[in-house]
């Protein structure tokens, strides 16, 4: 509904957009905007749709579009996948080409990757390969019926990058193709703040599940079962935090662990053959993502923007990169650099760093985190130590408080204050404190309305609730959804088929609770409604489930457990159709379109659900529509 001055295109600066707004997408079932507008997949992943293709096709035609009508005109395009982040799904014929090639285990990888490293030159020889922790497991000790679960983890991870790397080949392909490549800027920063460590020690065939604190329920078994299906439109997955060490060799750690360079520093290339003299060289000078956008203003000869849209605006933080380009020894002029995520902390200044690891990534769900002043701080001399192997705390004591004390003035001059080092906590409004965009227990949703965020919808996750819909129901039957949230990963759906009203609950892909009606909704204008009866005592667990018609009886059933954060990072909620991943393979028809039409549809929660007749009458959806004016 707007404001949309936050959104790429609209306020964000972007004249065309074509992607995801959620921290990661389904790249079978992307949740995709085309500017402001969600749109639709043209094409199923049976198929063969993937949304890296699909972005590298519609970037290439955009950019053609320019150079057609503008030739003259530059362009800037910021090209960024849901590649290689989680989930890892890619192609089984681009997982397979890497079969075997991961049989040896994350430790001997880590060493392999050194010493090409070394090879290549993009590490000193003098270097040295970190430790790998006590809290991570070595490969010896992994049992042998989870090895090969492991490695098709690494396998399909490799895959997925090859995948993405072929993509970003038919970008430059085009420009080659017009042309413009050589005076084309280009930059390619390879990461996301480190390898991902959020798969768990074993990894997971379903993200939300170990993000959520219920990694347990993935045993062995299970997962082994499934191992056909990873990288496939079924699984969510995620690989094993093994892997993930091993991807940010030489370093410590791991994504999220900011103090660390395993958690914060990425490879980049820049090529830009009339604009760098230099080629095939490596630049080691310090730089922070805050850079590129001043590397790019001075790169194009523009000047810092003072006031936009007669708004005045704060100075760039970060550093033009442009000065090292031609002079691989230049002095390098980023100096100081905080870092923080989720109380993991850290400060670079001049080639020192102190820096303390607070929470553990992979402890995910509700966990128990030492206080802040427990934190144990370390200091590394990375002017001669490049991988922070040998902490320097005890030996220089006045040099860690200088840093520890730059960390305190930074974090104050850029809002990092207060610390919060909550996790799962924060994906519930409830829980984490916060204010929400639907307030109260009662929501009124009508007909056409989709691509509604979980945080659009009121919460009603470890509560009582029900969902009371009125149908238009054609002479054919009721056939598809009427109201549905979340997908794969997890969610509900109230829908009809062969007439009935059913409701199932997808208990995050492991178990699908399925209540069936036993009457047919009959033709004409009708409501029906589902009561779920939370059984209470905490978080995540069941409830008694009951389905009415016309508030008359027609089935009952039990969810076992629940969900109690959050469903997806980007499934939604729709109605009289399922955008996105299918809660349930039960619809009989494609994204379970509704054969008729839903009018509305009710949320209430706790009390509000009590309802004795089972009925929402037109004065009570007045009231509802009034409170929330």
């Amino acid at each position: 509904m707007g404001p949309f001055d936050a959104w790429p295109t609209g306020g964000g600066g972007f004249e065309y957009f074509y992607g995801f707004i959620g921290g990661e997408t389904n790249q079978y079932y992307p949740a995709i905007y085309e500017g402001t507008t969600p749109v639709e997949p043209e094409k199923s992943p049976e198929e063969g749709y993937h949304f890296t293709s699909d972005m590298a096709i519609k970037a290439t035609k955009w950019i053609r579009q320019q150079k057609s009508l503008m030739p003259d005109k530059p362009f800037f395009v910021y090209w960024a996948p849901g590649a290689t982040h989680a989930p890892h799904q890619v192609p089984k014929e681009w997982a397979d080409k890497y079969k075997g090639q991961f049989d040896q285990g994350w430790d001997k990888l880590r060493e392999e990757t050194f010493a090409r490293q070394k090879a290549l030159g993009v590490v000193p020889q003098e270097c040295e390969l970190t430790g790998r922790h006590e809290e991570i497991p070595a490969w010896d000790t992994v049992s042998a019926e989870m090895k090969p679960v492991l490695a098709r983890q690494m396998e399909v991870y490799a895959g997925f990058l090859e995948h993405t790397d072929h993509h970003i080949g038919q970008l430059v392909d085009a420009l080659r193709d017009l042309q413009i490549l050589d005076d084309t800027l280009i930059y390619v920063i390879i990461g996301d703040n480190g390898a991902s460590a959020e798969g768990s020690l074993q990894g997971t065939f379903n993200e939300m599940v170990t993000i959520t604190g219920f990694g347990h329920l993935e045993t062995p078994e299970f997962l082994k079962a499934n191992l056909d299906k990873f990288g496939g439109v079924e699984a969510y997955n995620h690989y094993a935090v093994g892997w993930a060490h091993a991807m940010d060799t030489p370093y410590q750690w791991t994504k999220q662990v900011a103090s660390h360079w395993g958690g914060t520093r990425n490879g980049t290339i820049v090529h830009w053959p009339r604009g760098i003299q230099a080629k095939g060289e490596i630049r080691s000078q310090f730089h922070h993502v805050i850079d590129v956008a001043p590397t790019i203003l001075e790169a194009a000869g523009l000047p810092e923007p003072v006031f936009v849209n007669g708004v005045q605006q704060r100075p760039i933080e970060g550093v033009s990169m442009l000065y090292s380009f031609d002079d691989a020894h230049a002095a390098e002029r980023h100096q100081t650099q905080y870092f923080e995520m989720l109380g993991n902390r850290g400060i670079y200044h001049k080639g020192w760093t102190a820096v303390t690891k607070h929470r553990t990534p992979w402890e995910a769900g509700v966990a128990p985190v030492p206080a802040f002043d427990e934190d144990v701080w370390e200091l590394y001399d990375t002017n001669t130590d490049w991988s922070q192997s040998k902490d320097l705390a005890k030996a220089h004591p006045q040099k860690l408080h200088e840093l520890q004390r730059l960390w305190l003035i930074e974090a104050v001059k850029y809002n990092v204050l207060p610390l919060d080092d909550r996790f799962a906590e924060r994906a519930n409004p409830d829980l984490a404190g916060r204010p929400q965009l639907v307030k109260g227990t009662r929501q009124l949703l009508f007909g056409g309305m989709g691509r509604l965020s979980e945080s659009s919808i009121v919460n009603f996750k470890n509560k009582s609730h029900a969902i009371t819909a009125e149908v238009v129901v054609p002479e054919s039957g009721a056939q598809g959804v009427i109201v549905a949230q979340g997908g794969i990963t997890g969610g509900w759906s109230f829908y009809a088929k062969e007439g009935k009203p059913k409701y199932c609950y997808n208990f995050y892909g492991l178990h699908r609770y399925t209540i069936e009606g036993t009457a047919t909704i009959p033709p004409g204008t009708h409501q029906v409604r589902v009561e779920f009866k939370y059984d209470g005592g905490g978080l995540a667990k069941g409830g008694t489930v009951t389905l009415y018609i016309d508030g008359n009886t027609v089935g009952e059933g039990r969810v076992d457990q629940t969900e109690p954060l959050i469903f997806s990072a980007d499934e939604t909620c729709d109605i009289a159709f399922e955008a996105g991943s299918p809660v349930t393979y039960d619809y009989p028809t494609h994204n379970g379109k509704f054969s008729g039409e839903v009018n509305w549809v009710a949320i209430d929660v706790d009390k509000d659900a009590e309802d004795l007749d089972h009925l929402i009458s037109a004065e009570e959806r007045l009231k509802v529509a009034m409170a929330l004016q």
